[in-house]
């Protein structure tokens, strides 16, 4: 079973709860916390875990060999996200837009494209007051914090009931961390913002 405690907005006590409700239930039952907000990952703090397994997590990304490049522009015209730029028949890479579809190589005329893996965080496996985690860590200016959370779902153990602690928001972060959930408890505020960010938080999850 997975349980994600998601949030509209940051400061709701969503943390908290997610460590609360995996505690509890780990007095019972087989449980795992898994921290996927990867880009401030607070649930450490409060289990103060012995980490014993880091594992990188990496995506592909375009790589221009020069020499065989023609300076086309099909990589260019191809990418949907533009990422490539063509400039006096030089190609530019702009990572920050990349999201690694491979569609650049595939329609290189000369195969002057290659992919090659780039690092972009790590996930952490340890235990903390007897409680099996995970978290995700973003490398520090990184983009693209979805892969990093799907990554520590695919090594979530299946065997155990996994609590998941959501990004704040209702961005792409959030959306993959609940996405496949049997579960999503949602926590809010008694302010007009928290109804406000809650109800489009309801709606991202229906």
């Amino acid at each position: 079973m997975r349980i994600a405690i998601a949030s509209g907005k940051g400061g709701t006590g969503k943390t908290t709860l997610a460590v609360s409700l995996a505690l509890v239930l780990a007095e019972t039952h087989p449980v795992e916390l898994v921290d996927c907000d990867v880009e401030e990952p607070n649930d450490h703090i409060f289990l103060s875990p012995i980490i014993h397994e880091r594992k990188p997590v990496e995506v592909l990304v375009p790589e221009v060999d020069r020499e065989a490049c023609l300076g086309c522009g099909a990589c260019a015209k191809a990418c949907r996200y533009g990422a490539l730029v063509v400039i006096g028949r030089k190609v530019f890479f702009h990572y920050e837009l990349c999201h690694g579809c491979g569609l650049c190589r595939m329609v290189c005329p000369t195969e002057a494209i290659r992919e090659v893996p780039r690092t972009i965080g790590w996930i952490e496996r340890g235990e903390g007051k007897g409680l099996p985690f995970l978290q995700g860590v973003l490398n520090v200016g990184e983009p693209r914090a979805t892969p990093v959370i799907r990554a520590l779902k695919e090594m979530a153990d299946p065997k155990r009931i996994r609590i998941l602690d959501s990004p704040p928001g209702t961005g792409c972060p959030m959306v993959e961390t609940v996405r496949g959930t049997d579960y999503v408890i949602l926590v809010t505020e008694p302010t007009p913002f928290g109804l406000h960010d809650l109800q489009a938080a309801l709606a991202v999850t229906e």
